[in-house]
């Protein structure tokens, strides 16, 4: 697709954003990069714009976003902004970051999401495709912007994409080779009129330009992926059911299925990455590898050595006997089900942060069962206190270092201390990642 002298407008000037701009420059468009932070907020980005000479405004949304050929919107924006619904009122089209990267991109897509595990998935998938000879990038929603790498993968090449709803929703064109949905649980109904039914179909968006000759790995075991309108081959995966056709678990081992044979690829004792969920990742990346044409001698060698994501059930350090989890990836109520039922020890649990509707009902049997204590925290400690308040021992703390030194003083050996806080990270952090290093940093500091 010819770009050249295109007037693009760019809303958000962070890490999508700005890659979406370099790319827009290096292909002869003409960027314009709009964000409301301020000036101090964005400055090494801003230093970046200014010696690529691309022109851009902070603080303030103006009407120079509207003399635009197409907009651009970072996943952080949502779709009630003033630049998204102005656009579409003047009938200028609007497009996620990853639908203009995948314009440039000549190598196949492995577009993974879902509400949990797309992280673990996405880097595993990666893994385990460079690990059979294969080459294969890792870019979207971790890591680096797709817009980064689009134009380095080259025809018989992949990109391992995780992929948000966000992303999805402004999506036109684009067709990944391969689809993934993991699972679909509440999370970010703020962002979707805290309409479950608007996320589900905005997590199906990922297939929705497929066709009969590409593919879709899906949880078989979700009640909420719906396959009514998908084009492209379903291959399903299971934890609680055989399949004739896809990957699932049957006494403790991975087992991929087709037409004509039915193999074990790895028994789940053998994995470093635990727990049930886990075993689903696993399947679903076992799925496309398979369907790529990996050898299953070199699936099994990757996932023997895959040692899992940062952030995600992350083991920090042992001490004084007690060990310290870095969850910080757990953005919902969802993750945190599950990170409580990885360990059998008592729990002091650090929860809270920026709210996206939670519901922690969900994990009250957990909880009840599995948390000592639970340290709230963030603009939803409130929430937090007051739901738990009556059934387990909850107390307010200010700060990451507050949790972790009253956890030192009160856990005891053979007990563990989760960072699992089920809420998004931007009332206290730049982001999830930045909190799992400021705990990482206060349990380093223990001593």
């Amino acid at each position: 697709m010819d770009i050249s002298n295109k007037k693009i407008s760019i809303i958000g000037a962070v890490r999508s954003g700005l890659a979406a701009a370099k790319l827009a420059k290096i292909l002869g468009a003409i960027p314009f990069v709009s964000d409301t932070s301020s000036r101090e907020k964005l400055e090494k980005n801003i230093a970046e714009l200014e010696k690529l000479n691309i022109n851009y405004e902070v603080g303030n949304h103006t009407e120079k976003i509207f003399d635009a050929d197409f907009v651009i919107v970072s996943p952080g924006v949502p779709q009630n902004a003033y630049p998204i619904i102005e656009a579409k009122k003047l009938g200028i089209e609007v497009i996620s970051e990853i639908e203009f990267a995948a314009w440039f991109c000549k190598g196949d897509i492995v577009s993974i999401t879902g509400t949990n595990g797309k992280t673990t998935t996405t880097e595993l998938i990666s893994f385990i495709l460079n690990k059979s000879g294969f080459t294969c990038y890792t870019a979207g929603n971790i890591g680096r912007a797709f817009s980064d790498i689009a134009l380095d993968v080259q025809q018989n090449e992949f990109v391992s994409l995780e992929t948000s709803s966000f992303q999805l929703d402004n999506i036109k064109l684009f067709k990944p080779k391969y689809s993934l949905v993991l699972n679909i649980t509440p999370d970010h109904l703020d962002r979707y009129e805290n309409n479950f039914d608007l996320y589900k179909k905005s997590k199906m968006l990922v297939t929705k330009n497929q066709l009969a000759d590409d593919y879709f790995i899906y949880n078989a075991d979700d009640m909420h992926i719906d396959l009514s309108e998908v084009k492209a081959n379903k291959i399903g995966f299971s934890v609680r059911q055989e399949l004739s056709i896809g990957g699932f678990l049957s006494n403790n081992n991975l087992i991929y299925s087709n037409e004509l044979l039915e193999e074990k690829i790895v028994s789940t004792k053998e994995l470093i990455i635990k727990g049930e969920h886990n075993a689903g990742n696993a399947l679903a990346a076992i799925c496309v590898a398979k369907l790529i044409g990996c050898d299953s001698s070199s699936i099994h060698e990757a996932l023997c050595a895959f040692k899992g994501v940062e952030h995600r059930i992350e083991f920090v350090r042992e001490f004084n006997g007690v060990e310290y989890y870095n969850d910080s990836k757990a953005t919902n109520v969802d993750s945190v089900w599950y990170a409580l039922r990885s360990f059998e020890k008592p729990i002091f649990l650090i929860l809270g942060g920026k709210d996206k509707g939670n519901d922690y009902n969900q994990i009250l049997d957990l909880v009840k069962k599995n948390v000592k204590k639970i340290y709230a925290i963030g603009s939803s400690a409130n929430k937090v206190y007051n739901f738990f308040q009556n059934i387990i021992d909850v107390e307010y703390k200010q700060t990451m270092s507050d949790c972790v030194n009253a956890a030192r003083a009160e856990a005891k050996s053979g007990e563990v201390v989760l960072l699992s806080p089920a809420c998004a990270s931007f009332d206290m952090f730049d982001n999830f990642e930045h909190r799992g290093k400021v705990f990482k940093e206060a349990v380093m500091r223990l001593q």
